[in-house]
């Protein structure tokens, strides 16, 4: 963005305010409400995205929280193990995406590169919705929001009209015969005047999950290392775990304008097996990496009002996370276990607002965003070593990462929305950011000690044109960066790679994303279509390393097959893509929806002295699903879906050392799943037949193999 339009932007900005503020005074006191989630869904309309509601998460029967989105555009989901999954917007995942939980930034210090579990530690029975923004949004959203946002909002309670007192109970099963999972959830909500609480809690077991079979090399026809199976040849090792969750959520709504919510989300995944660690590829079959423990609290106080013209739609939130992991790295012929926990405190707090629309000069409407954000981690790592011969334990001088780290982050932002002939909506916006990372360093494992900040900016712009009441179009320019944290410059870890060490002098990765978009929004039709360019400087990338340059005092480094360390790229990092979707209703009561997604990644090599372009990791491949429903009666549904994908052979230099990607690449596949239910009153059944032809098939840079052949059952009682 040039600095011309920069300035007039700003000055637009300082007029308005000018003018606001000088003729609120005058004003009449207008009737301030609370902003829902619709109008808010509204408000962001002129992004790239879209939502899965409570309806279409009981007709799906997700898993968990990412399998919700796999039928939403742009969305890849990538599955490490049965117990982890990781959402994939745009190409990118982890680091590079910001996931809200209510408002609540769930990314810390620790988010390692590449795909992640955390996402999944969201109970996908507490949600209402989630919301998918696809494409850079650092200006609102800060750090890592390069490849977009998902933002999960969860149930609250509900309250009557007259302000009597409303209970409101409800009870939930679900089976599922590929991996005998069984659990479900008990809750009640409950309000009396203006005051509601809903509170549950939720258990499931799931053992190990049968595949159609083994996913085959499309290279030579060998059978990748990843997954091992039972002598079935169908059942996945390393598949399997056990999950409880508890909430509370406590609701004062004292007028129309005002709703203020103190709230505890408790998670805990245990014995949870790391599918392409247990056993490793090459390794015997007793040898096993497991998440013992994967906790997750949050408590948070919301508050949601309206002040004043100044202030509309305000929402200020104080939050404190603990995220917790233990893990087992089990090799009983080494007659050892190496055991190691990490613990990671967050305290947060945000606050977003926006004005009323205002006329300037009488030529144009003008609105102004605004935020403030920030957050600060310390992390609690040990590690040690168990001996099953002897009573011994030796404690290692480090963990996964340096005891004692800390991180913090904060930043200011602020956008423009100026509304032209009542068909033009020019939007221009930018955000200052500021980060501060200490590491005490570990003389004995020869880790440095670390103190380091960044100031990074960044800027957006967009136009919004209504051709016609029906028809939109829309580009957008924006700036997206992350910072570097914890994970990358301290972390010494086994990766799917190889073994990856830290890289003290990284400094922030940086985007700029444009994107261009039409919106068809006709009576029983809606279609949604964007194609955008992604840019990268300073993108991260595992480069190479000899057993010579492992750290001291870490010999996973000299044993591992492959080593790694993360490296600012030289050079611009590229990923071109289109994607859409359509819904549309039909004659018979039948609806028809359907998305595709395509996306290609390259950028410099990490290989030294290399000027070559290669394929970035982990970009999915041309992939989509469609499904035909029918609504024959009030409350019962029947449809029939399907979820493909084409070969993805292009491959990052780490991706062909990575045992989860088969060699020359994984193979593509079209499943078909059938799903039923019926909703009277207070009870709701429904059933999916998923991948009715026992298809075998892996999403890519998946460990876990899909589910063969099976049924789901879902049963519901109470509001």
């Amino acid at each position: 963005m040039s600095t011309p339009v920069i300035k007039v932007c700003l000055n637009r900005i300082l007029v308005g305010l000018a003018l606001l503020f000088a003729s609120e005074g005058a004003a009449e006191e207008p009737e301030y409400q609370v902003q829902t989630e619709e109008t808010r869904a509204r408000e962001e309309s002129w992004r790239a995205g879209t939502k899965v509601g409570r309806e279409e998460f009981e007709e799906r029967l997700p898993r968990s929280a990412p399998d919700a989105l796999r039928y939403e555009p742009g969305v890849f989901v990538q599955e490490t193990a049965h117990s982890q999954a990781s959402v994939f917007v745009r190409g990118r995942t982890g680091q590079q995406t910001v996931i809200l939980f209510d408002d609540v930034k769930m990314n810390n210090s620790v988010w390692r590169q590449g795909p992640n579990q955390y996402f999944f530690t969201v109970d996908a029975l507490t949600l209402k919705s989630v919301e998918v923004l696809r494409g850079s949004a650092s200006t609102r959203y800060g750090s890592d929001a390069i490849g977009g946002v998902i933002h999960a909002r969860p149930m609250e309670p509900e309250f009557s009209e007259d302000g009597d007192l409303l209970l409101r109970p409800r009870g939930v099963f679900r089976w599922r015969s590929s991996d005998r999972e069984r659990g479900g959830r008990a809750e009640v909500g409950a309000s009396k005047g203006d005051w509601g609480v809903l509170a549950g809690i939720g258990y499931r077991k799931v053992d190990e999950l049968e595949a159609s079979g083994p996913v085959f090399s499309p290279l030579d026809g060998t059978l990748p290392e990843v997954p091992r199976f039972r002598p079935d040849g169908r059942t996945q090792r390393g598949t399997g775990f056990d999950e409880l969750t508890a909430d509370v959520a406590l609701v004062w709504t004292p007028n129309t304008s005002t709703k203020l919510k103190l709230a505890w989300y408790d998670y805990r995944q245990f014995d949870a097996p790391r599918t392409d660690a247990c056993p490793p590829a090459y390794a015997p079959f007793n040898e096993c990496f497991r998440y013992e423990e994967q906790f997750r609290d949050v408590l948070y106080l919301k508050w949601d009002t309206s002040l004043s013209r100044a202030a509309e739609d305000l929402v200020a939130t104080a939050s404190y996370q603990r995220q917790h992991e233990r893990k087992a790295q089990e090799r009983p012929f080494a007659l050892a276990n190496e055991i190691g926990r990490d613990d990671v405190d967050t305290f947060g707090a945000n606050l977003r607002a926006n004005t009323d629309w205002f006329s300037v000069a009488g030529l144009w409407d003008l609105r102004l965003r605004y935020g403030v954000d920030g957050a600060y981690d310390r992390v609690s790592s040990a590690s040690w070593l168990v001996f099953s011969t002897v009573d011994l334990v030796r404690e290692r001088s480090r963990g996964l990462y340096i005891d004692g780290s800390t991180y913090a982050s904060g930043g200011v932002w602020a956008e423009q929305e100026s509304r032209l002939f009542d068909a033009l909506i020019l939007r221009a916006g930018g955000r200052l950011s500021h980060f501060s990372v200490q590491s005490p360093g570990d003389e004995e494992s020869g880790t440095q000690a670390l103190e380091q900040s960044w100031t990074p900016t960044s800027l957006n712009a967009g136009l919004e044109w209504w051709i016609n009441p029906w028809l939109t179009a829309l580009v957008n320019v924006e700036q997206g960066f992350r910072a570097p944290n914890l994970d990358d410059l301290t972390s010494r870890q086994q990766t799917g790679p190889g073994f990856q060490f830290e890289n003290p002098g990284l400094e922030p990765e940086r985007s700029l994303t444009t994107e261009l978009g039409v919106i068809a929004n006709l009576r029983g039709f809606r279609l949604d279509l964007w194609a955008y360019r992604m840019g990268m400087e300073n993108a991260m990338g595992r480069a190479p390393r000899n057993t010579e340059e492992c750290p001291p005092e870490t010999p996973s480094c000299g044993s591992s097959w492959s080593r790694f360390q993360l490296v600012n790229l030289e050079g611009e990092s590229e990923i071109l893509g289109v994607e859409g979707g359509f819904k549309a209703e039909l004659p018979y009561k039948l609806e028809v929806k359907a998305t595709m997604s395509w996306a290609r990644g390259e950028g410099p090599s990490t290989e030294e002295g290399s000027s070559a372009r290669v394929p970035l990791s982990r970009i999915p491949p041309l992939n989509g699903n469609a499904e035909l429903a029918w609504r024959f009666v009030p409350g019962a549904y029947v449809s029939a879906g399907t979820r493909w994908a084409s070969k993805q052979d292009r491959l990052a230099l780490q991706d062909q050392s990575d045992e989860r990607i088969p060699r020359g690449g994984t193979p593509g596949f079209a499943v078909v799943d059938l799903r039923a239910g019926y909703r009277l009153e207070r009870t709701l059944v429904s059933a999916s037949f998923e991948n009715v032809l026992d298809v075998p098939y892996r999403y890519h840079g998946s460990s876990v193999n899909g589910a063969g052949r099976g049924v789901s059952v879902y049963f519901q009682s109470g509001f």
